[in-house]
């Protein structure tokens, strides 16, 4: 991995570079962006850019892939660094484009940096950064294969079958491949990217879980509206909501995602809590589907009944299977709805067999409060495996 002399620079200088890593991000992105404008029109997420998000997640992920590889030389931080290939290979990313970003990324170093950057730190950090790079580029490669393409070539013209209003701002959306070949399988929990042209023409994307069971001709996902509070509405969800219908066509990328059940029979819990949902229903229902007989928890978290979206399939699906219970806490509950499931979740009187493993999808505050009650109840945290829509801003708040 890193060598012995890049080792000791990147130790002695990390705290500096962790410091400013801020502002290298800052610094990196207007760089790139004024080069490349079309990234951020066509690839990145506007709104993460905007709230500044994406920027702590890249900060984030270098620092913590820095401080792994000195703390640990012999190893890499490898469920970090599938995470982020899975959604990098959900946009479509190619080797030649690490370029680019090493291009500008160490162009910010150095003017940030400063005179602090000499040859020996430069070629240190750049030892970093290839490593990172080359290891992703190598597991999303795998990927591609996986899915039978090649590298980038995800993007796939589908036709919408139908949409279902779930709720207030709400909608299931049912499509099929356009050209009439058959839905590439998918793993429960993975999601797909969604790509639609805005009015102004740009191309955003928005990644999105797929709910049902694998075997289905169709392939639905869920979208909720994000209605902006203090912020900009959510430009796709917006534009879905708005635009689209039965008929029209999308551009969907092949299914990516982690956040996947690995057979056995441990025990299982799954923890969502508003949208986070989405993944869990389609796990609830490929269990349903192969017959699971080990117990499962079902925990949700939501600001009331009617936010839940998908409530009664939530319910449903649990009820279908062997041995499962569902508890879903609600800060402002309906009539009859017991005490002791009011407000945010709170695992303190649950049961937790011994030897569960566990799924979490939801804000990032509800899946630390989750994952750390978890971790006091003897949940080994290696069996604790989440997924962040959006940034992944786990590391970069450590």
């Amino acid at each position: 991995m890193l060598s012995e002399t890049s080792t000791a620079t990147v130790r002695a200088t990390l705290p500096a570079v962790g410091a400013a890593i801020g502002d290298i991000a800052d610094l990196f992105y207007q760089k790139l962006f004024d080069a490349h404008p079309e990234l951020l029109r066509d690839l990145f997420n506007r709104g993460n850019q905007a709230s500044g998000t994406q920027r702590q997640a890249l900060a984030g992920s270098i620092a913590a892939f820095a401080a792994h590889l000195v703390a640990h030389p012999d190893t890499r931080p490898d469920v970090m660094l599938n995470r982020i290939a899975n959604k990098h290979a959900s946009l479509g990313i190619t080797a030649p484009q690490y370029e680019i970003v090493h291009t500008h990324l160490f162009a910010a170093i150095a003017e940030v940096l400063g005179d602090a950057v000499t040859p020996e730190v430069a070629a240190a950090w750049d030892e970093v950064y290839w490593l990172m790079a080359n290891a992703l580029v190598s597991i999303e490669d795998r990927l591609y294969a996986q899915q039978g393409v090649t590298a980038g070539d995800v993007w796939r013209e589908w036709t919408v079958a139908s949409r279902t209003e779930e709720g207030e701002d709400v909608a299931t959306f049912r499509i099929a491949p356009s050209d009439g070949a058959p839905a590439p399988g998918f793993r429960p929990g993975q999601y797909v990217s969604v790509q639609v042209e805005l009015a102004d023409g740009a191309r955003q994307i928005r990644q999105y879980s797929l709910t049902g069971a694998p075997g289905s001709t169709l392939r639905s996902f869920i979208v909720k509206r994000v209605r902006g509070e203090g912020t900009p509405d959510g430009e796709v969800s917006r534009h879905l909501h708005a635009h689209v219908r039965e008929g029209d066509r999308l551009r969907v990328s092949a299914p990516y995602g982690d956040l996947v059940i690995e057979d056995g029979d441990a025990p299982l819990l799954l923890a969502s809590a508003g949208i986070g949902c989405t993944p869990m229903l389609s796990m609830l229902e490929h269990l349903a589907d192969e017959g699971h007989r080990s117990p499962v928890t079902v925990v949700h978290g939501d600001r009331s009944p009617a936010d839940h979206a998908l409530r009664a399939d939530h319910a449903l699906l649990t009820g279908k299977l062997h041995d499962a219970v569902a508890h879903f806490w609600y800060e402002t509950p309906g009539p009859g709805h017991p005490s002791e499931r009011t407000g945010t979740v709170d695992l303190t009187e649950l049961v937790v067999a011994p030897g569960t493993r566990a799924y979490l999808c939801g804000p990032l505050p509800f899946m630390r409060a989750v994952r750390s009650q978890l971790l006091t109840k003897g949940v080994a945290a290696a069996d604790i495996h989440y997924e962040v829509f959006g940034p992944d801003l786990w590391l970069a708040q450590d």
